[in-house]
């Protein structure tokens, strides 16, 4: 196994079985749901880079329908189905382990396509090129993307996230970016600066206290990589986020 694929391995093991592998808030979410356009019903729904699953079970709560629930990772989709069973919610997933930049779905197959925090495995203008075809004429995509908040970010910020997403636009260059794909811009959202704690960091801080002991260097160097991120976003959080672009297929 090479560098780059121990990892990936150690990230999945770092967070296997949390509730979210990234910021997200259920609260949040069911605002943004509640602002959509009409759509069929029932619509056909894809949740990609789903992890485990927090927005595809609810997604499938919402509007009591099939969720298919796309992630490169089996365990994660493990976790998805098995918190899906807790909530007898698992006859509407659809846990499908994919690629979810090369999908092999028919064109104008997908009414709503949700996605969080994922859309940067390919980077955001490349998942709207990517995921535009899949979409019906008026479908609409909901794609959260770590953006910038400013237009003169702090140096330590700048440094760090140069160097972890390159791509990392800031929200007028991402607007621009579903634009010129072919996406009418409905609504940016960001999310709140406690989604990020509540849901995300704390729980993780305390998977990481369990690893803290690891003789394993690919752990040790994750675990530092992660204080480092946490740290900076106590020191910075106001000049970046997760904003949610909600689009339409023009």
């Amino acid at each position: 196994m090479d560098e780059q694929s121990q990892e990936i391995a150690t990230l999945v093991t770092l967070h296997a079985g949390l509730d979210r592998l990234g910021p997200g808030d259920e609260a949040f979410s069911r605002e943004t749901l509640g602002m959509l356009p009409a759509l069929p019903s029932p619509p056909r729904i894809a949740d990609l880079g789903c992890g485990t699953g927090s927005s595809a079970l609810q997604l499938a709560a919402y509007f009591q329908c099939p969720v298919k629930a796309v992630d490169l990772h089996p365990v994660f989709l493990d976790d998805l189905m098995a918190r899906a069973r807790d909530r007898s919610l698992n006859h509407l997933i659809s846990p499908i382990a994919a690629d979810m930049g090369n999908l092999n779905w028919p064109n104008a197959s997908i009414d709503l396509l949700w996605s969080e925090g994922a859309a940067y495995n390919l980077t955001f203008a490349g998942a709207l090129t990517a995921w535009r075809p899949l979409l019906a004429p008026g479908g609409v995509a909901v794609i959260s993307e770590l953006s910038w908040f400013t237009p003169t970010p702090p140096a330590a910020a700048r440094e760090f996230w140069q160097a972890g997403y390159p791509a990392m636009g800031s929200e007028t260059e991402n607007v621009a970016h579903a634009v010129t794909a072919g996406y009418q811009v409905l609504e940016t959202r960001r999310l709140p600066i406690q989604a990020w704690w509540e849901n995300y960091y704390e729980p993780l801080l305390e998977r990481m206290e369990v690893h803290r002991g690891s003789s394993d260097p690919v752990m040790r160097a994750v675990l530092a990589d992660t204080d480092l991120e946490i740290n900076l976003f106590r020191e910075h959080g106001d000049a970046y986020g997760y904003t949610f672009y909600v689009l339409r297929k023009d």
